[in-house]
């Protein structure tokens, strides 16, 4: 197997990681990616749910695996701080916490991770960023390029990024944004990367909790339909990645309110207004099709909804196949 300095850190056989995804990766996803030997990611985002609801869901996690998990979270400058509650609820039943990096890396929610016993990854779109995360006390780096689905801190392509975020650091560094295939992930580890991170192809499986109608978008795209943007911006104004239908629906979209999603935590739905960064989630009604469509330029590798584990194992064992045949 591709053993990594990635694998041995956080346990894992197979150096894959799963993005976080929000609410999309749920008990089931995150389970699924971790029995398969990659690191599954429970989606805890700004802290939806709660303490209560975030322990809820890694010990469900637990209940359908024995593996390394880990749980991400986003950390918005200027945004109300995270509740310690629940990164001490992820601390506890997680082997590693990730902070998606959107404001300077803060020592002291580092230090509260590790004195719980957790390992901290810090997701990054700059060499500059991934030193202040190491300097911080960070333990992993995602460096995230420019061709990632979703928010993207980067910009700057994946390959450029990579070079220069392994030269200013000596942590497993992931690769993050357009990987979605095994020669994909063989080339970023060929290029010196300690893992890979996966997220779009994720979206595409059997258990993200995400709409079928999404699931079907993805599978109907190629690489050249995934687009960089600011169109669903309304309150979180950063840059993101989706499926160039996904835009041109919502700008024809009639009407402020594009249809009404499901509140995982208290089953209960909200509507979803037009150009919001919301992706439709399983029981989302409404003009999917105008919804935020999260897609990396790996969306062309997407052929079929997938279960988690077999893509995790279609994934490892091509990429081992094509390095072990460059080399």
């Amino acid at each position: 197997m591709l053993e990594t300095r990635f694998t041995r850190l956080v346990g894992c056989t197979v150096p894959i990681q799963q993005a976080g995804m929000g609410a999309a990766s749920r008990a089931e996803l995150t389970a699924a990616v971790s029995n398969a030997g990659g690191l599954g990611m429970l989606g805890c985002g700004f802290g939806e749910g709660g303490p209560d609801g975030i322990a809820l869901q890694l010990t469900q996690t637990r209940a359908l695996t024995s593996r390394p998990v880990g749980a991400n979270f986003v950390i918005i400058d200027g945004a109300p701080p995270i509740d310690h509650a629940c990164l001490e609820a992820a601390a506890s039943l997680a082997q590693l916490v990730e902070f998606f990096l959107w404001a300077a890396p803060d020592p002291g929610l580092i230090d509260l991770v590790h004195q719980l016993g957790a390992l901290v990854s810090c997701q990054v779109g700059s060499a500059e960023e991934a030193k202040q995360a190491v300097d911080a006390g960070a333990d992993m780096i995602a460096a995230q390029g420019y061709e990632a689905g979703g928010h993207v801190r980067s910009t700057v392509g994946l390959l450029p990024l990579l070079g220069e975020v392994l030269e200013a650091v000596d942590v497993p560094v992931v690769a993050a944004g357009g990987i979605g295939t095994a020669r994909a992930m063989a080339a970023a580890l060929a290029a010196g990367a300690d893992g890979v991170r996966v997220g779009t192809r994720f979206v595409a499986s059997v258990e993200a909790w995400v709409h079928p109608g999404y699931k079907q978008a993805l599978i109907d795209a190629h690489a050249e339909d995934s687009v960089y943007t600011r169109t669903f911006s309304l309150g979180w104004d950063a840059p993101h990645r989706v499926l160039r239908s996904a835009v041109a629906a919502a700008e024809a979209f009639d009407g402020d309110i594009v249809g009404e999603r499901v509140i995982w935590w208290n089953n209960t739905h909200a509507p979803l207004r037009r150009f919001a960064p919301g992706m439709p989630f399983e029981g989302t009604t409404g003009a999917v099709e105008a919804m935020a469509l999260f897609a990396g330029e790996s969306v062309g590798g997407v052929r079929q909804v997938q279960p988690a584990g077999d893509i995790v194992r279609e994934m490892a064992e091509g990429a081992e196949h094509l390095l072990r045949r460059w080399t």
